[in-house]
């Protein structure tokens, strides 16, 4: 919206300051971090008051996680605030991409919020059911691939871009679309998967959207592409903006969420925070490099898949506890351990991830 201001600009004063991404970037990160400190308190006092037992815990999970009892969830609703008022405020509103991507992560918050409102009011772990949930977000990807397909350049329509094999394009044709709810789907699943530990989802997530924050401007450029050698997708640098309003939506809310946790993000966020992330990679062409950047989240839901296909066929686990952090957790890491390590993977997959940007 504070785009529009460039229209009071004449080209040398502090009005044009707002045609750069860069520096709405900056103030979409300001904007949402502060926005996570003013309303963080507030929102966590009245999630703590209206929920009162707080999110139920796994009867069968570490028991460690027992003395988290009484914690409230739903924290979820800080970052999506952030990023959305933050969005609103510094991305231009006639991008197509900055409203798909938006669409997906709001839509995304409403199937978590119902699902995180099902478990605190009933007081178990059930909440909406999986086939609805699931239902409901392929739906929701196939309207965000459908609108994605419409404003990919002529030359990328339909095709599957390849992060080293650059002057390979795969046509998907009409199976684009299922594509793309697979990556929006799992890779909100994903991150709900992985979001067990106090602090263990959040920072991964921010590292992936730091990365496609740059990864998102430089596709669209067209002497950053060219020097990069990767494909120009017009419009989408304006979804760093979005991508720095998660970022500070992201720390705000870690300043609650660090060990002891005072509130869980939930399925609120964590779905929300995912199919962002999907939504992001399939309007940028870089599918295959979400899941080299999000390798941890990759993991997170293999483990769980791995686990419940290895059970049903022989009665017997391969992890003492599906997601993979419980395994580490029954090995008898401490939980700062593990969080911290994971973190420092998703650091490193994300140096590799735009590594490819130059690989060739």
């Amino acid at each position: 919206m504070l785009y529009w201001l460039t229209a009071l600009s004449d080209g040398g004063d502090f009005y044009n300051l707002f045609r750069y991404i860069t520096f709405r970037a900056g103030g979409a990160f300001m904007t949402a971090l502060l926005f996570g400190f003013i309303f963080g308190p507030p929102l966590i006092n009245v999630l703590r008051r209206k929920q009162g037992k707080g999110q139920p815990i796994r009867d069968d999970g570490p028991e460690g996680h027992f003395s988290k009892v009484g914690t409230p969830t739903m924290g979820g609703l800080l970052i999506v605030g952030a990023l959305t008022t933050s969005t609103l405020l510094w991305a231009r509103l006639d991008n197509p991409f900055v409203w798909m991507v938006l669409f997906v992560t709001l839509s995304f918050a409403a199937i978590g919020f119902a699902d995180d409102y099902a478990k605190v009011s009933k007081q178990n772990t059930a909440g909406v059911s999986g086939k609805i949930r699931i239902l409901l977000g392929i739906i929701i990807a196939g309207v965000a691939g459908y609108w994605a397909a419409q404003y990919h350049p002529e030359d990328l329509t339909n095709q599957l871009a390849l992060p080293i094999f650059k002057d390979t394009l795969i046509n998907l044709g009409v199976m684009f679309i299922p594509f793309a709810i697979i990556v929006i789907v799992g890779a909100a699943n994903a991150v709900n998967l992985t979001d067990g530990l106090d602090g263990l989802a959040i920072m991964p997530v921010m590292i992936a959207a730091a990365t496609f924050g740059i990864i998102a401007y430089a596709v669209g450029r067209t002497d950053f592409t060219e020097y990069l050698d990767v494909h120009y997708v017009p419009q989408t640098g304006e979804i760093l903006v979005f991508s720095a309003g998660l970022i500070g939506g992201g720390l705000g809310f870690l300043w609650y969420n660090a060990p002891p946790a005072a509130v869980f993000m939930g399925d609120t966020g964590s779905l929300a925070l995912g199919g962002a992330l999907g939504a992001i990679a399939v309007a940028t062409k870089h599918e295959i490099v979400l899941a080299i950047v999000g390798g941890l989240f990759v993991v997170e839901a293999l483990s769980v898949i791995i686990q419940v296909l290895y059970f049903k066929r022989t009665g017997k686990r391969v992890f003492l506890m599906a997601p993979i952090h419980h395994h580490y957790e029954k090995k008898g890491w401490a939980e700062p351990q593990i969080v911290i390590r994971f973190w420092i993977i998703s650091l490193i997959l994300a140096m590799i991830g735009l590594a490819t940007l130059k690989v060739r």
